[in-house]
């Protein structure tokens, strides 16, 4: 029999066998230094492109932000400086401000409008009527490409407001009046921005009111009179598509951040559109939820002007995040250029793979062996390291089977199955969770005591002679197994720990093993929650014509010497002194008092504000010289307020 069980066994390996794979790693590790090298060197060469090339991306956008700035600056300057007829509000010198306005929009197509605010609160604006959303707005007449808005006061000094069609040749043909539409151009920022100043004036970026696109503006003063200041909208959807469009790879994103480090213009549409109704048209714009790649930044600041590493999601982006000084627009903005890593380093990647397959060629049937046989020793190892895990938290439903062909892991298979055998049938006489709690506190270390303060729970059932008296042990048992169940569901529940059951009796501890700031209050809800479990278990006792279980406990909380005492060969976990003496002459003397909890003045003396007790006054215990001061364990303190409200209404 012994000889067919051998033959039945599999065959098996030695772990020195495994050593040849050390060639194999050696082999590998030559490839890869020299794979690795190469790869080195595609990387670096692709960052510094990719450096290159996101330096010349913001080049080419500040000339772009330059021309727009360049444009609008010179003819918002010429007006401001030489154009004396808009020193006059409207409707004065009408003919010679719209001339001078209307080359100027004719050569500057990005230019939305171009408008003068005075002191008065007259205003004058030239609208370019190639937009569609004002051609709708003003409802202009076929053949218009000009419109002049005008807020000005008639002869009798009452607001005027009318709207001055142009044909493309300059000359006016139609003229219509609005009703005033309340606009005050002294309240607009860009008006606030240059009044009284000498310089050019950005203001922006915002949504237009009328056209919904993303514009900014360009104001100054008047050098003849600098309450009145001259402005023209800029719209930026050169700059918004050259960011769409200008991308170093599919998933690279480009943004210009506010002085504050907010993202106010986006390559990316649908964040484009985010950001535009977020806005009014005299707010500047922000997307209103947290940008990743921003926060990055902002967390981890990268040196401007040079590539960083930015780490965003899953993701990592080169990111170069450059000031803009050089232009009107945006000055002091930052431009912020991202590329992921991954996308950058594809050419890099790819003569990666090439290198590897090259080398691969010639360690692939070594690679492969290796491979299978580490699996095989993992997956071993792992599933054992489990199962050692489990015996360590004294969990045996789950069966130890490793099979495997090297012969050191097959034997410890065989050896830790009987050690889950040994301890399986030890845990059945110890309790888990004392020795489990013993471990985690380092308590466990062998002969040893200490003094500590615990408080100690004692039970036993009232009349339990005559009870094994009239029915069989095997009957006795197995109510007894299910009482103890209750208790120790419920004990655990409650943070304590049962010492020992000592045939109907019960000797749980609070405290010790693992300290417990709240001990002699848990053991009193404890015994509370036992007997609540009790009520049910009894009811079914009655129903099935078996006798019900009476309980009585004692509680007492004081110093004692714990830890574990017996031989050399036999220790138990245990508490000693006059704490758990007195705790067992406690439950004695509810059969003196009619009761079933009783709990001393050294327990009431921690847990009495959230538990309610009834003194019973002093008694003497048996054995003991000095009197015990007594209660009776009643309830939690909320449930006693309940009861004592509620005698208070019926006596009132």
């Amino acid at each position: 029999m012994r000889g067919s069980e051998e033959k039945k066994r599999p065959e098996t390996w030695t772990l020195r066998s495994l050593l040849s794979l050390v060639m194999v790693a050696i082999l590998v590790v030559v490839s890869a230094t020299l794979v690795g090298l190469d790869y080195r060197r595609a990387r670096n060469a692709a960052i510094a492109n990719a450096e290159a090339n996101m330096g010349a991306f913001v080049d080419r956008l500040v000339d772009r932000l330059g021309m727009l700035s360049g444009d609008t600056s010179a003819l918002v300057s010429l007006v401001a400086s030489v154009a004396n007829a808009f020193l006059l509000p409207p409707p004065e010198r009408m003919n010679d401000k719209v001339a001078v306005l209307r080359e100027g929009i004719i050569r500057s197509p990005h230019i939305d409008g171009v408008y003068v605010g005075y002191p008065s609160g007259a205003f004058f604006h030239v609208v370019d009527l190639r937009s569609a959303a004002w051609r709708m707005a003003l409802d202009a007449p076929r053949g218009a490409t000009l419109a002049v808005r005008s807020m000005e006061r008639d002869d009798q000094g009452k607001r005027l407001d009318r709207v001055l069609f142009l044909d493309a040749s300059g000359l006016q043909f139609a003229e219509r009046r609005v009703p005033p539409a309340g606009y005050d151009p002294r309240m607009r920022p860009w008006y606030r921005a240059a009044v009284n100043g000498k310089a050019p004036m950005a203001i922006g970026p915002y949504e237009m009111a009328t056209t919904n696109k993303l514009g900014m503006t360009i104001s100054q003063a008047h050098r003849g009179n600098p309450k009145i200041v001259i402005g023209a909208d800029v719209v930026l959807d050169t700059i918004t598509d050259f960011l769409s469009r200008e991308r170093l790879t599919d998933d690279s994103v480009s943004l210009v951040l506010d002085a504050v480090g907010r993202p106010i213009i986006h390559s990316d549409p649908v964040a484009m559109k985010r950001i535009l109704a977020t806005k009014d048209s005299t707010a500047p714009v922000a997307v209103p939820e947290t940008d990743p790649l921003v926060e990055s930044i902002r967390r981890n600041p990268p040196t401007p002007g040079k590539v960083s590493f930015v780490d965003v999601g899953d993701r990592t982006y080169l990111v170069m995040v450059t000031a803009l000084q050089s232009a009107v627009l945006l000055s002091g903005h930052r431009i912020v250029v991202a590329a992921p890593l991954d996308e950058l380093m594809a050419a890099a990647n790819e003569t990666l793979v090439q290198g590897l397959a090259v080398s691969g060629s010639v360690v692939v049937l070594a690679v492969l062996f290796s491979l299978v046989l580490a699996h095989l020793i993992t997956k071993s190892l792992n599933q054992l390291t489990a199962s050692a895990n489990r015996l360590q938290d004294l969990d045996f439903t789950t069966p130890i089977d490793v099979p495997s062909h090297v012969t050191e892991i097959s034997t410890l298979n065989g050896a830790m199955n009987r050690a889950r055998d040994a301890i399986f049938t030890f845990a059945l006489y110890v309790p888990r969770e004392l020795v489990r709690k013993g471990i985690e506190s380092g308590q466990f270390t062998g002969r040893a005591g200490w003094r500590q303060e615990v408080t100690a729970l004692f039970t036993d059932i009232y009349d339990f002679t005559a009870i094994s008296e009239h029915h069989s042990p095997e009957a006795v048992v197995a109510m007894l197994s299910e009482y103890f169940d209750i208790f120790s569901e419920v004990v655990a529940a409650h943070d304590g720990t049962i010492i020992q059951f000592l045939g109907d009796s019960v000797f749980a501890m609070w405290n010790a093993p693992v300290a417990d700031p709240r001990h002699a209050e848990h053991a009193c809800r404890c015994a509370l929650a036992v007997e609540e479990r009790l009520a049910a278990f009894n009811a079914k006792q009655r129903e099935k014509g078996l006798p019900e279980f009476r309980t009585r406990f004692g509680i007492h909380t004081g110093p004692a010497v714990v830890g574990s005492v017996g031989a050399k060969e036999r220790l138990q976990y245990t508490a000693m002194g006059d704490t758990v003496n007195v705790a067992s002459r406690l439950e004695g003397m509810n059969k003196d008092y009619g009761t079933t909890i009783l709990a001393s003045g050294a327990v009431v003396a921690q847990c009495g504000d959230v538990i309610a007790f009834r003194p019973l006054g002093l008694a003497q215990a048996k054995g003991r010289a000095g009197a015990l001061e007594i209660y009776e364990v009643l309830a939690a303190a909320a449930i006693a307020e309940q009861q004592a409200g509620e005698q208070t209404g019926t006596a009132a």
